[in-house]
């Protein structure tokens, strides 16, 4: 028995493309989640270092400021990260993609510019996820002719780094309540 069937050009080429998203957001999320378990180890590791900073901290020992300004900085990245992680894991299908991604691009760059001396290969690798991540929003755009409005994307990043700040400084402050945190970070 024969089937006549038409298959548009256009409909195959997308159906292509669409495929070739799934095997590169994967990639991305493996890398994200290699650089998380790195940041968690190291915030284990400043965290037991830090300890005899809840009692003896002296404001004028610059290793002791150093040391929780490191602190902040390996759990603002953690955490912005979970968020990140946490978005893609929202994503359900190619018409989710230019809806979730874009705004998680900026935050993962800001992280990567952070960690660029501390921790440089996590840097690098938030770097490729980045661009990795950059080119499935653009070709999924294409795919589903969604339209950005990047200005609420950086709106939206923008907002949830300042949530997560707050958060990190609140937990932070909980951790070390014998000193001013909010003082000792913005200086």
């Amino acid at each position: 028995m024969l089937v006549k069937c038409s298959i548009n050009s256009i409909e195959i080429e997308n159906i292509s493309h669409s495929v070739t998203l799934v095997p590169r957001l994967k990639y991305s999320i493996n890398i994200l989640n290699d650089v998380i378990d790195v940041l968690n180890d190291k915030q284990i590791q400043i965290k037991k270092a830090n300890q005899g900073l809840i009692h003896d901290f002296d404001e004028s020992d610059k290793l002791h400021t150093v040391a929780l300004k490191l602190e902040h900085l390996v759990t603002f990245s953690l955490e912005i990260l979970l968020s990140v992680q946490k978005n893609m894991g929202r994503i359900s299908n190619i018409s989710s993609i230019p809806e979730i991604l874009p705004s998680t691009i900026p935050m993962i760059r800001i992280v990567s510019a952070q960690l660029f001396e501390l921790i440089p290969n996590c840097s690098q690798k938030l770097s490729e996820i980045s661009v990795h991540l950059g080119s499935i929003v653009i070709d999924s755009a294409a795919l589903t002719t969604a339209r950005f409005d990047f200005s609420q994307s950086n709106y939206e990043s923008s907002s949830k780094l300042n949530e997560v700040k707050l958060m990190v400084d609140s937990k932070l402050s909980k951790q070390y309540p014998n000193l001013d945190f909010l003082k000792l970070c913005n200086t």
